[in-house]
């Protein structure tokens, strides 16, 4: 089950009156290189805010730096802050923040000692539940606009390059080469698509997400050759800032990156109620996201307006789909009692009347362990069909305690092949009740 929530996308309600002098090299070296973590087609990467290390998104389709989820122990002193509404995707009205500016932001020693920052209070604001780990903020356009970033999905490192031009004559003659337009920070380009394999392929402008865990949105409403396949599913898409997105699955013929072809995707198609707030820029049909993007090595380069692809390991990978029909989300942690043995210790052991040896060296000790809980039920799914609820706990899976799976464990298995058996046993307001159900592809 691909991670649905996030397709986030920020509108800001105030013109940013801060210029920002951007990300620096604090060394002589010419590269800098940062490890990621690559959790439900999502890039997390930490990042220091004023001394302080935090879990950051990084999302191409934002243009300010947004921070949010911050507990009490993450001790963070901002200066020179200002209220501002904001808007998300969703239905929900703008709601306040405040813009911070003068906050060194450091991602090892790529440094930016004049970061503006936008700061979400709301504790109803958290992504962190369906990513299943702590993420703390969103950074998107000043990571990239002065220097050449390398994003490479199989080592999971993000490397910087001060002297771009050498790096660049290594990567142009083995890199397909593919031209963007930046419009208010966030990159476009042009996609062509294959809705009936009768006729001409629809080309359409596009921004690249990278805080979109899914391959390609497509607003339907906004061009006439998009077409709903016909045969799709209803379902919830993802929660942004303002609110819960629903719409369609369904796969088309072919998507194309210049001449990079990608058969038989599976395209979401967001109802129109949930995409008035997207940025209007003209011609915009859609967005590409982590699903497509991690099947290349990505250079961005932001001052030349270009980004330069090439196929990993990854490229062939089937677009999978959650075959079960549940939504799950982290829902936050508890304390478990665990045994284990200490080292054995031979002057003590014991038997008992067979003959068999009685440990003596069993000790116990708690832990903080993930609660995770049914968000959504899609409507005729094998789980809907099973009799599992929203709302519902899950205390075990396949016999193995649940808290045991990350939350991107269990995703997986809930797209893990047609015909496998899932077992749940499930906590429903205090009653345990078991269900069985396999998984079935309907895509």
């Amino acid at each position: 089950m691909r991670l649905k929530l996030l397709y986030v996308f920020i509108l800001l309600l105030v013109q940013s009156v801060y210029s920002q002098s951007g990300f620096q090299f604090e060394d002589n070296k010419n590269k800098v290189t940062i490890p990621f973590k690559f959790i439900n087609n999502l890039i997390i990467i930490s990042i220091e805010v004023n001394g302080i290390p935090l879990n950051f998104l990084l999302d191409t389709g934002v243009e300010e730096s947004i921070l949010f989820s911050l507990d009490e122990t993450d001790e963070v002193s901002f200066a020179q802050v200002e209220k501002v509404k904001i808007k998300g995707f969703g239905k929900k009205e703008a709601f306040d923040g405040y813009l911070s500016t003068l906050n060194e932001v450091k991602a090892k020693s790529f440094t930016d000692k004049n970061h503006s920052l936008y700061l979400v209070l709301d504790q109803d604001i958290n992504i962190s539940s369906n990513v299943g780990v702590p993420v703390n903020g969103i950074i998107g356009y000043h990571f990239f606009k002065n220097n050449l970033v390398k994003i490479d999905f199989e080592s999971q490192n993000i490397t910087i390059y001060k002297n771009q031009e050498k790096q660049l004559k290594k990567i142009t003659k083995t890199f397909n080469k593919v031209p963007l337009i930046l419009n208010n920070g966030k990159p476009y380009f042009t996609a062509a698509m294959q809705f009936d394999k009768n006729k001409e392929d629809l080309k359409a402008k596009l921004l690249i997400d990278t805080g979109n865990s899914d391959a390609v949105w497509l607003f339907k409403e906004k061009n006439a050759q998009i077409k709903v396949p016909e045969i799709n599913v209803d379902d919830y898409l993802g929660r942004g800032f303002s609110g819960d997105v629903f719409g369609y699955r369904g796969r088309i013929p072919k998507f194309s990156i210049n001449e990079i072809a990608f058969n038989s995707p599976i395209i979401a198609f967001p109802n129109a109620a949930e995409t008035t707030q997207i940025d209007a820029i003209e011609n915009r049909l859609g967005s590409v996201g982590s699903e497509i993007m991690k099947r290349f090595t990505v250079y961005f380069d932001y001052p030349n307006s270009t980004m330069y692809l090439k196929k990993n390991d990854f490229f062939n990978d089937e677009f999978n789909f959650n075959m079960s029909g549940i939504d799950l989300q982290h829902e936050g942690l508890q304390w478990v009692k665990e045994s284990y043995e200490d080292k054995p210790s031979l002057a003590y052991n014991l038997l008992d009347g067979n003959g068999e040896k009685i440990a003596n060296n069993l000790k116990y000790k708690f832990e903080l362990k993930p609660i995770y809980i049914v968000t959504n039920i899609r409507k005729n799914s094998p789980a809907d069909f099973a009799g599992i609820l929203k709302d519902d706990i899950i205390v075990k899976v396949n016999n193995r305690n649940g808290y045991n799976y990350s939350l991107q464990q269990l995703n997986e298995l809930l797209k893990s092949g047609e015909g496998k058996t899932i077992e749940l046993i499930v906590d429903r307001k205090g009653k345990l009740l078991k269900f069985k159900f396999q998984l079935k592809k309907v895509l």
